[in-house]
């Protein structure tokens, strides 16, 4: 079950310098394409976030140890099994994958990043990775980008991506990423597992702050059922191959590219939100006129992550006394209740401590009744805005991860 159409892209922009090949390892599930290998050009530079979990997966503590000394070559990613919680043996299982994707591509292993997501706390099957990485090296192509979204999939329904080229002086910029994520969704640094290229020239340091703010507004602003996974991973590559320096000397190009790549984060973020587990319904939460971001973000998350909220979405049930009262326990300071104001859509639900009086109920269940849905909280405390998308809470979200190892 997913919300609205299928967005992948019809076209993926292939990105000079930045080729993936897909394979199947039966890690998991027998045939299912598993493994994906990413090469990247001898001159490209890498930013990653990754999760901030205290049982971070063997293979995060291996990229940010690995980014940390030498330029990335390779990355590895495998699904089926998370190989977190699985203490020494599960770290020198990454450490194996690493090497043998070395010997494999005559690199050095400390040139290869490797990924997992899948069960916590099941041994990895090594051997059944290694064994797939050399069909994985074999399909290696700048337009492998379908495949390889598919084969990062674990309890996804659709293979999700997003790609966008813009003009600057004649010259063309493209990005193009890939993302997975349908359950364990509330990112504190990124999403699942998330991949974006551009053939852009920008040095290390910028990419990373680049990555950081992108990661900010969109991966950081999505939450499916408020649980932060222990492999969460996102990684911006630039190839600079199209010969586009992004700088902080051209301060319109660094605008543009920003912009670009913002946009396309969020595009990757929602569709998580729209594939979540069970989901039937998008719902994006908008807190107005807080007087500091913090409240802003808490008050909407207080409400994106409300049971009582997100089953309320389920059945279609305008019960706006469910919000309001979300709303009321946020431990905003010397909240006037008399003063904000809270809508479904564009219908007003609570205004001058209770509901509108013009509030109808048959006007709030023709909100509710629709596939995407706003809820907005107008606060009049001062000028900050922040928004956060979500889904409802379905008995097929329970279904699915009641079932999950089985």
């Amino acid at each position: 079950m997913a919300v609205g159409p299928a967005t992948f892209p019809e076209i993926m922009h292939p990105i000079a310098g930045f080729k993936l090949g897909t394979a199947s390892a039966g890690i998991k599930t027998p045939g299912r394409k598993d493994v994906v290998l990413m090469e990247l050009c001898p001159e490209a530079t890498v930013a990653g976030v990754f999760t901030l979990n205290a049982f971070c997966a063997a293979p995060v503590q291996i990229c940010k140890k690995h980014l940390a000394v030498s330029p990335a070559r390779y990355l590895v990613v495998n699904t089926g099994n998370a190989n977190a919680g699985t203490g020494e043996e599960g770290y020198q299982d990454a450490v194996a994958t690493c090497e043998a994707v070395a010997e494999l591509c005559q690199i050095d292993a400390a040139s290869v990043l490797p990924f997992s997501t899948g069960v916590i706390g099941e041994k990895l099957p090594v051997e059944k990775l290694i064994s797939a990485l050399p069909a994985a090296r074999e399909a290696l192509s700048e337009s492998g980008w379908a495949e390889a979204a598919e084969g990062i999939m674990t309890t996804d329904t659709r293979i999700k991506g997003a790609s966008c080229q813009f003009e600057y002086q004649g010259q063309t910029v493209s990005l193009t990423g890939i993302s997975k994520g349908s359950g364990m969704i509330k990112p504190n640094m990124a999403t699942m597992l998330g991949y974006v290229a551009t053939d852009a020239c920008v040095d290390a340091e910028l990419l990373q702050t680049l990555l950081r703010e992108a990661t900010d507004c969109s991966f950081n602003r999505i939450t499916v059922d408020s649980d932060t996974s222990t492999n969460d991973s996102c990684m911006l590559v630039a190839t600079g191959r199209s010969g586009v320096v992004v700088d902080g000397v051209d301060t319109e190009l660094l605008q543009r590219f920003a912009q670009a790549l913002n946009e396309l984060m969020q595009d990757l973020a929602h569709a998580i939100v729209r594939d979540g587990e069970g989901a039937t319904k998008f719902v994006t939460v908008q807190v107005e006129s807080a007087a500091t971001q913090d409240e802003a973000l808490k008050t909407a998350f207080d409400i994106a992550h409300s049971p009582l909220v997100k089953t309320a979405l389920f059945a279609s049930d305008p019960n706006w006394g469910r919000i309001l009262a979300v709303v009321g326990r946020a431990g905003i300071p010397d909240l006037d209740l008399d003063t904000l104001q809270i809508y479904l859509g564009d219908v007003c639900i609570v205004s001058n401590g209770g509901r509108d009086a013009n509030y109808t109920e048959s006007a709030g269940q023709a909100v509710m009744d629709q596939e995407e849905i706003l809820i907005r909280v107008v606060l009049n405390r001062g000028d900050v805005v922040e928004t956060v998308w979500t889904t409802d809470l379905s008995q097929e979200y329970v279904s699915i991860n009641a079932d999950y190892r089985s």
